[in-house]
């Protein structure tokens, strides 16, 4: 895959809580930069990748700090673009023990949202691109934006440009509107040619359960994937169980149509901020796999990117390559 990397979606502003308080429980809020699709940007920009974002944002305050905090992280901005609207925000209020983190989302009637495919020259953004990444989040957002990732997803097979897509389905945003997402999906999923997505993501589109369990089940579910959509040929995912808020136990796993790759689990302990954990993941498979890595070299960078991600505060990774070495190397000392 040579050419920028291009990524379309929504650019959102996080307001989180103080700590581990709820919200409105003091009258302060820390902000963060992100987005699925800008924070996978992001954690590629930070590994050496030539990274490009496509989106639209208010012509305001908060548009402007949005698009300078990601071109600050090392990502082309140039395609993002003024539109009407607002800025889409979600507040976090972080959990702890046996407490869970709660997202409240206020992003309708967003800048991005309000866009459809004839806002975007698709096949002038994706000239001479080596790789297109969506999300499951952007056709959540309503039918406007839903007709965007599709006629994405077109331009780009018809210019021949590989399709990452990652499933992240978020029930809330498609029940907020008169939504069909196994058809939307479905067809998004059918331009990738490659997938974040687990058993439940491909049970959805393919109305149907999977036998088994842990790693049996996922090749199941792996293997009936790459039956029906032919373009596919990787399909990456994690395994989370988690103990308490800030102690959960994560594996990584890489289908190929003829071999896979399961990670032994990870004690992640300790957890600063888990929100944003499969963008890094994402960014961690794509790194390797750019790379030429096989299904191995892809689930551990992938799980390394996401194990580090628990430890940094904001949406995006922000580590490199030194950062996954080290990791794999088990360095828990102070770097000097």
């Amino acid at each position: 895959m040579n050419g920028r990397l291009v990524f379309f979606g929504e650019l959102l502003i996080r307001l989180n809580a103080p700590g581990n308080e709820l919200l409105m429980q003091s009258p302060s809020l820390s902000l963060h930069v992100g987005g699925a699709e800008a924070n996978v940007a992001i954690g590629l920009a930070h590994l050496g990748h030539d990274c490009a974002m496509v989106s639209k944002i208010p012509s305001n305050a908060l548009g402007r700090g949005a698009v300078a905090a990601v071109r600050g992280a090392g990502v082309d901005c140039a395609a993002v673009t003024l539109h009407p609207g607002r800025m889409g925000l979600y507040f976090l209020s972080v959990g702890a023990g046996l407490r869970a983190s709660e997202i409240v989302y206020d992003r309708a009637g967003s800048s991005f949202a309000a866009t459809g495919a004839e806002d975007y020259d698709f096949d002038g953004l994706l000239e001479g691109a080596g790789l297109l990444h969506l999300s499951g989040i952007t056709p959540a957002l309503g039918p406007r934006s839903a007709e965007a990732a599709l006629g994405a997803a077109r331009a780009a097979k018809r210019l021949g440009v590989p399709v990452s897509f990652d499933g992240n389905y978020r029930a809330m945003l498609w029940e907020a509107w008169d939504s069909d997402p196994r058809t939307i999906l479905s067809e998004l999923i059918g331009s990738a040619d490659i997938l974040f997505g687990n058993h439940r993501d491909l049970s959805l589109v393919l109305g149907r359960e999977f036998s088994g369990e842990g790693a049996d089940r996922r090749r199941e579910a792996a293997e009936a994937g790459f039956a029906a959509f032919p373009d596919l040929k990787l399909i990456a995912s994690t395994a989370r169980h988690t103990a308490t808020a800030d102690h959960h136990r994560i594996a990584a796993r890489v289908d190929l149509r003829n071999s896979c790759h399961q990670t032994a689990e990870i004690d992640v302990t300790g957890i600063v901020d888990r929100i944003g954990a499969g963008d890094a993941f994402a960014a961690g498979v794509l790194h390797a796999h750019l790379g030429g890595g096989d299904a191995r070299a892809m689930a551990e960078s992938g799980l390394a990117l996401t194990c580090l991600k628990h430890s940094l505060p904001g949406d995006a990774s922000r580590f490199g390559q030194g950062d996954i070495d080290v990791f794999h190397g088990g360095g828990l000392d102070v770097r000097r």
